[in-house]
């Protein structure tokens, strides 16, 4: 198979790097020859470039990547399209049933896995020669989306209390992007708060008070002023030698204090 060309459109710079370095994990020998931070871009270097893979996020100034992706499916020879998105579980259920495929933001090792797969699939040269994707299928989705009022909806900012799905954060010389589906706990330390992943700790300077707004109340139980958990790290509760409740984590020895205002959610545990 000769080299696989991609472009990656997002408005956000930190993610399309997050993305490419995935996916230079999980696709070695893909060569990522050009971003692009708008619609318009994404058209311009998909004409000069012509990537074989475009990643599309579908929420960009101007033009989105639904309106991209409209585009792309009349030219001559339409590149395969994987959209990317943070939002409107509407999408997400039509992508599931089309040939299309997408990712959620941020993009897991595993779930990238599974679209490279495909992907490999569809490039194959016999596949290829079949239309391993034909444009109408992609037709077919975008009028399913418009038709649910997702186009219409997508130029619109996401909701200020859409649940965070990255943090991004200081360790050491370096800037981490970090999935939330990592983070084991917050605490607050001085002027920062501390991100705890099984990697070791990180820093954000986002006050614990201003996290706790932006975080999924299920998935996140604030246990202290100091402290925010994950629900899944949770192994358990005991009280120590001074009567405090403790919460345990699974496989990490340090236990965390449970202050009194936040005693009654473990009750029962």
């Amino acid at each position: 198979m000769d080299t696989i060309r991609a472009l990656i459109a997002d408005d956000e710079a930190h993610l399309r790097d997050y993305l490419e370095s995935q996916l230079k994990t999980v696709w070695p020998e893909l060569r990522v020859v050009a971003h692009a931070a708008n619609g318009l871009e994404a058209l311009r270097m998909t004409d000069e470039e012509a990537p074989d893979v475009v990643f599309l996020d579908i929420r960009m100034p101007g033009l989105t990547g639904l309106d991209v992706a409209a585009r792309l499916v009349d030219g001559p020879k339409p590149p395969h399209i994987v959209f990317v998105t943070a939002y409107d579980q509407y999408a997400v259920d039509a992508f599931e049933h089309s040939a299309v495929d997408y990712l959620l933001k941020p993009a897991s090792l595993e779930r990238l896995e599974k679209t490279v797969a495909k992907l490999k699939a569809r490039l194959k040269p016999a596949a290829a020669a079949e239309g391993a994707v034909p444009a109408a299928a992609l037709q077919a989705l975008l009028a399913q989306l418009a038709a649910g009022g997702v186009a219409a909806a997508v130029p619109a900012p996401a909701p200020a209390a859409a649940p965070l799905q990255w943090i991004r954060a200081s360790h050491g010389e370096e800037t981490r992007l970090i999935p939330i589906d990592e983070v084991i706990y917050f605490q607050s330390n001085d002027k920062y708060t501390s991100v705890f992943v099984a990697e070791g700790e990180s820093l954000i300077r986002t006050p614990i008070s201003k996290l706790r707004e932006q975080l999924d109340e299920q998935q996140f139980w604030q246990i202290h002023r100091s402290v925010i958990v994950a629900a899944r790290h949770v192994a358990g509760t005991r009280q120590d030698f001074r009567g405090r409740l403790m919460v345990q984590l699974k496989g990490r020895p340090e236990q965390l204090v449970v202050s009194r205002n936040y005693v009654d959610l473990f009750r029962g545990m």
